[in-house]
């Protein structure tokens, strides 16, 4: 376990200082381009469920095995060898810097008033519609888009990084969590082929969703007025109302410590979407909270990174 806890120790490190460089290959093109390949023959006919299961099956075991296979043959040239090639891997799955860069190319224009360019750049990120937003609902989906992707893009891969030493285990979340977005939808073509998706994508974010948004909770940047057991039960409470069993527990616990309200009215290629609101609203939005969510990145990814190290440290020492 030891060259995996470095690993993935520089591969948080690589990935909070160069993040993706867009000329790099990315294997989530290469997960992207499978579950293409395989969702044209198997989405079309009868049991599209089963066929659901064995897209997963596939795209996942080949994912797992694939990094498997790179870190035996890394590893047996050298240690460290292995070392820089898993550290890569690692930084690769993890979506520390991208998702800081994406919100401030949003926020610097909303500061400047400039409504229409901020429109812009937060529909590179968010699947609403962006065109008549003002600037408290930009600011809305940005916040909401950070606050459920720390999760999503940071803390659930090295929640399994740790659990399946090192890279094959980051891949084998990062495999689940691209064959939900792709194939994970509730309409005709997807439903029933893409059910097992995203039923597994929730079962694999159960725990890392619920403990980065606990982490926040208790040490993430606090504005709020209201007294710590009242935050809490409101946390535990408005989380679950979300449509997602997972990112209400990232959005809430962002709401409750920043003293705002998320949630609300989307709307998605014309068709509204209420959301179930989370907080109380202390204060209006406006894009200083921007940076409050990107605090909480910071403090949950560093946080939930010494929690793993203990508590691998505890079992490796049990073991």
């Amino acid at each position: 376990m030891g060259p995996h806890i470095i690993a993935i120790a520089i591969g948080l490190i690589l990935d909070r200082i160069i993040g993706d460089p867009p000329s790099w290959p990315h294997p989530v093109k290469f997960i992207g381009k499978l579950i293409t390949k395989l969702t044209g023959w198997l989405n079309k006919g009868r049991a599209r469920k089963a066929k659901g299961v064995l897209i997963v099956i596939i795209v996942v075991g080949i994912t797992f095995f694939a990094t498997l296979a790179i870190l035996i043959g890394a590893y047996s040239v050298h240690i460290w060898v292995g070392i820089a090639v898993e550290s890569i891997l690692i930084a690769s799955g993890l979506a520390q810097k991208s998702l800081k860069v994406a919100a401030m190319d949003v926020y610097k224009p909303l500061v400047a008033k400039d409504l229409p360019l901020a429109r812009q750049k937060l529909s590179w990120i968010v699947g609403r519609d962006t065109e008549k937003l003002n600037e408290q609902e930009i600011t809305r989906g940005v916040v909401e888009t950070v606050s459920e992707n720390i999760s999503d893009g940071i803390t659930a891969p090295l929640f399994y990084a740790f659990v399946f030493a090192g890279a094959p285990g980051l891949w084998l979340y990062k495999a689940i969590n691209t064959l939900d977005s792709m194939v994970g939808y509730k309409n005709e073509k997807y439903s029933e082929f893409g059910y097992a998706a995203a039923k597994l994508d929730d079962i694999a974010n159960y725990i890392p969703s619920r403990l980065t948004g606990y982490i926040i909770m208790l040490w993430g940047k606090k504005e709020s007025k209201l007294p710590f057991g009242k935050r809490m039960k409101g946390w535990w409470q408005d989380a679950k109302k979300h449509p997602s069993p997972n990112s209400g527990y990232l959005e809430a616990a962002t709401a409750y410590q920043l003293g705002i309200q998320l949630g609300g009215i989307n709307t998605y290629k014309g068709t509204v979407s209420n959301r179930a609101l989370m907080g109380i609203g202390e204060v209006p939005l406006s894009p200083n909270h921007i940076l409050g969510s990107l605090s909480h990145l910071n403090s949950a990814v560093i946080l939930f990174w010494l929690w793993m190290m203990v508590i691998g440290g505890i079992l490796f020492g049990i073991t």
